[in-house]
C-alpha cells in the first residue's frame, strides 16, 4: 500500500490552475525529486501532500498513522529561541512544552520568580504524563548527528547554519515520509555532502524540489515533473529522466504539429461557404469546433529566458593583482597573506565553507573593503557587474520596472534603445509582474531580476555571490552557456558544484585560518588534487599557481584481522539494510497492526537497533578505509 495517494487533485483558481487533476503515489523506498519551473506549483504541491493547504478537488489518501515532517523553503517567522527550542517545537504539543521548559530553565536573564516556578512544575508534569521526556532524548539524537550546538540562538545564525537547524528539525520527527523544498539552498559543499550522507544512510522515503544536479543524480531514484499544471512520473534516475524527457518534448512537438496541419485543414474547409455547413456534415462541424477548443486551451511550453551581457571594451592582460592580502575580524583571520594575479579570460570559482570568508576576499579584490595588509590594483579598462547574494541591490519597494529602469522607460543595450518592459520579458517577467512590488517576488524571481540588472550595463568583469539558489534548471543551464562564451574574466562563488564544473577554469579553495589555495580545474579536479586532511599548510600554500603539497607520510598498514574486517564490512552492511528494509515493509502493511502488543514491540526495538548498528558499521569502513589508504 501506498505512504500517500492523490487521485486527480486540483488546485488553482481560472482557466489554467497551477495543479490540474494530479494523480500520484509514493511508495516506501522511494527517494523522489519533483522537477518544474519556477512558480508552476512545486512548493503547493508540498503543501497539499503535507496537509497544510486543502486541494480544490480530488483525493488524497494517507496510510494510517503516517508521519509526514516538512523542511520549508522559507524559515517560518515565528521561528525563535535556542537551537534546541526550534528543533523541539517540530515534535507536536509535547515537544513545544518541551521547548518552553528548556527555556524557562535556561533563561539566566530574567530574576526568579513564582510565576515562573509554577509553569515549570506545571510543564514537568503534564511532560510526565506525556511521556514527553522521552522527547528531549530524540532531540538531542538529532542534534548531536548534525553537529550542532543547541545553546546557540536561532537568530543569530547564518541562512545556512539556519537551513541546517530546519533539517535537523524535520530528522527529529523520525517521519516516514520527509518533504524537502530546495534543501541545499544556502548551505555550504561541505554541508550538502553530510546530508546527502544522511538521506541516504537513513532516510527511506522522501520527497523534494531541487535545482542542485549533483544532489539531484546522487539522492533521487525516481523523478516527477509539474509542467503546465500536470504531473508526469518517471521511474528512473536523473540521467535516464533527461533522456526520456527530451524524446517526450519531441514526440509532443510532433502531436502538436499534426494537430495543427489538421486545424488549418479544416478551417480552410468551413471557409468554402454553406457547401461545408450542409446537413451530412454537421459532425465535421462539430468536430472543428472542439479542435478550436481544444488549441485555445492547449498549455505552451514556457518559454526560457533570453541571456545576454552587454558589449564592454576588453581589459588589459592582467585584470586584477593582489600582493600578500590580509584581513581578520574580531581576532579570526579570513584572509592570511594572499597573492594572485588574474588575467583576462580567467573563470575561478571560489570554494570553502561558510563564513570561510569567500564573500570577504570578494569585496577585497573589488577594493569594497580595506585589506589590514598588502593592496590590490587593477589592469585597465575594468567594468565590473557584481552579483551579490543579499540582493542587496535590489530595492524592494520599487516595482519590477522601477529597478531596472530607474526612472527611466527605456535603457540602452549594446548601444541600442530598449523599453524596460521588453528587456525584462526576456528575464520572463510579464507586463503585468513588471509592476509588481519587488517585495512580494519569489526567491527564483528576485534572482532573475538581479540578473537582469547586472547585464543592463556593460561590464568585463563578472563578480557572482551565489547566483544559484532558486533559480530552475532551465535559466540555471542557460547561465552556464552564458558565462561559458563570456570573453571577460569570471570571478563565482557557488555551492552548486555541477555548476563548478561546468563553468569555472580554476578554483579557489579556503583551506582554514585564512590560508587560500588555487587548484586548476573545477570542482571535482579539487577533490582529486586538494591534500589530504593535515596541519594548516605554510603561507606560501596561498599563492597563485602554488602546486598542492605531496603526501609525504607512508600509508599505515592494516594487521590481518582489521584487513578481513573492513573486507566483510560492505556484506554486513547490505546484510543490515537488507534487514532493515524488510521490517519497513512489513511495518507498512495493514495487518501488520493486528499483531500482538509485545511483537509490535520488538520489531520497533530491532528497526531501533539495526538503525545504530548500520552507523557503526559505517563509521568503522570509514576509519579502515583512511588507515589503508
Amino acid at each position: 500500500m501506498a505512504l500517500i495517494a492523490l487521485q486527480d487533485v486540483s488546485w488553482g483558481l481560472g482557466d489554467a490552475p497551477l495543479i490540474e487533476k494530479a494523480s500520484l503515489q509514493i511508495e516506501a523506498g522511494e527517494r523522489i525529486c519533483l522537477l518544474g519551473r519556477n512558480g508552476v506549483g512545486k512548493s503547493t504541491l508540498l503543501k497539499i501532500l503535507d496537509g497544510a493547504l486543502p486541494p480544490d478537488s480530488g483525493e488524497i489518501r494517507r496510510q494510517q498513522g503516517i508521519t509526514i515532517a516538512a523542511l520549508p523553503q522559507e524559515v517560518p517567522a515565528e521561528t525563535d529561541g535556542t537551537i534546541f527550542e526550534v528543533v523541539a517545537r517540530g515534535l507536536g504539543e509535547s515537544g513545544r512544552m518541551l521547548a518552553e521548559h528548556h527555556r524557562l530553565c535556561t533563561d539566566s536573564g530574567k530574576p526568579a520568580h513564582s510565576d515562573t516556578a509554577r509553569q515549570t512544575i506545571s510543564l514537568q508534569q503534564r511532560l510526565e504524563a506525556t511521556d514527553g521526556w522521552a522527547l528531549s532524548h530524540q532531540v538531542d539524537q538529532a542534534i548531536s548527528r548534525a553537529g550542532l550546538d543547541p545553546g546557540l540562538i536561532f537568530a543569530n545564525l547564518s541562512a545556512g547554519m539556519k537551513r541546517r537547524v530546519l533539517f535537523c528539525r524535520t530528522m527529529a520527527r523520525k517521519p516516514d515520509l520527509f518533504l524537502l523544498d530546495e534543501p541545499t539552498n544556502h548551505l555550504d559543499i561541505e554541508t550538502i555532502d553530510w546530508m546527502e550522507a544522511y538521506l541516504l544512510r537513513h532516510v527511506n522515503t522522501a520527497l523534494f524540489v531541487s535545482h542542485d544536479r549533483a544532489f539531484i543524480r546522487r539522492i533521487a531514484n525516481r523523478v516527477m515533473e509539474l509542467d503546465r499544471g500536470r504531473l508526469r512520473s518517471y521511474a528512473c534516475d536523473y540521467p535516464t529522466y533527461l533522456k526520456r524527457k527530451q524524446a517526450d518534448l519531441q514526440s509532443e512537438t510532433k502531436q502538436e504539429q499534426r494537430f495543427d496541419k489538421k486545424l488549418s485543414q479544416e478551417e480552410a474547409w468551413i471557409r468554402q461557404g454553406i457547401k461545408a455547413r450542409r446537413t451530412r456534415n454537421e459532425g465535421r462541424v462539430r468536430a472543428l469546433k472542439k479542435m478550436r477548443r481544444a488549441f485555445l486551451e492547449r498549455r505552451r511550453i514556457l518559454g526560457n529566458a533570453k541571456l545576454r551581457l552587454q558589449d564592454a571594451e576588453r581589459t588589459g592582460k592582467l585584470v586584477i593583482e593582489a600582493k600578500s592580502v590580509s584581513y581578520s575580524y574580531d581576532g579570526k583571520p579570513y584572509v592570511k597573506s594572499f597573492s594572485t594575479a588574474i588575467m583576462r579570460g580567467d573563470k575561478i570559482g571560489l570554494i570553502g565553507p561558510n563564513g570561510a570568508g569567500k564573500s570577504t576576499l570578494l569585496k577585497i579584490l573589488l577594493k569594497e573593503l580595506e585589506p589590514e595588509s598588502g593592496g590590490v590594483r587593477y589592469g585597465t579598462n575594468f567594468q565590473v557587474a557584481y552579483f551579490d547574494q543579499l540582493r542587496t541591490q535590489l530595492d524592494g519597494s520599487k516595482s519590477v520596472v522601477e529597478n531596472i529602469g530607474e526612472g527611466n522607460d527605456y535603457i540602452i543595450f549594446n548601444n541600442q534603445k530598449r523599453h524596460v518592459i521588453s528587456y525584462l520579458q526576456d528575464f520572463l517577467f510579464t507586463p503585468e509582474r513588471c509592476r509588481t512590488p519587488v517585495h512580494i517576488l519569489s526567491g527564483g524571481e528576485k534572482n532573475r531580476l538581479l540578473l537582469a540588472k547586472l547585464f543592463a550595463r556593460p561590464a568585463n568583469v563578472v563578480v557572482m555571490d551565489e547566483p544559484t539558489n532558486d533559480l530552475d534548471l532551465e535559466t540555471l543551464e542557460l547561465l552556464e552557456e552564458l558565462l561559458l562564451e563570456f570573453t571577460g574574466t569570471l570571478l563565482l562563488v557557488s555551492h552548486d558544484r555541477a555548476f563548478l564544473n561546468h563553468v569555472v577554469t580554476s578554483t579557489f579553495a579556503f583551506e582554514g585560518h585564512g590560508l587560500i589555495r588555487e587548484y586548476p580545474g573545477g570542482y571535482d579536479d579539487w577533490l582529486d588534487q586538494r591534500p589530504a586532511p593535515q596541519a594548516p599548510p605554510s603561507e606560501h600554500a596561498t599563492q597563485r599557481n602554488a602546486a598542492p603539497k605531496p603526501k609525504t607520510a607512508s600509508p599505515r598498514k592494516l594487521g590481518y584481522m582489521a584487513q578481513r574486517e573492513l573486507e566483510a564490512l560492505p556484506q554486513k552492511i547490505e546484510a543490515l539494510e537488507t534487514e532493515q528494509q524488510d521490517l519497513f515493509n512489513a511495518t507498512a502493511d495493514p495487518e501488520f497492526y493486528k499483531k500482538e502488543k509485545s511483537e509490535l514491540t520488538a520489531i520497533q526495538s530491532r528497526l531501533e537497533a539495526i538503525e545504530i548498528e548500520i552507523e557503526t558499521a559505517y563509521q568503522r569502513w570509514e576509519e579502515l578505509e583512511k588507515m589503508s589508504d
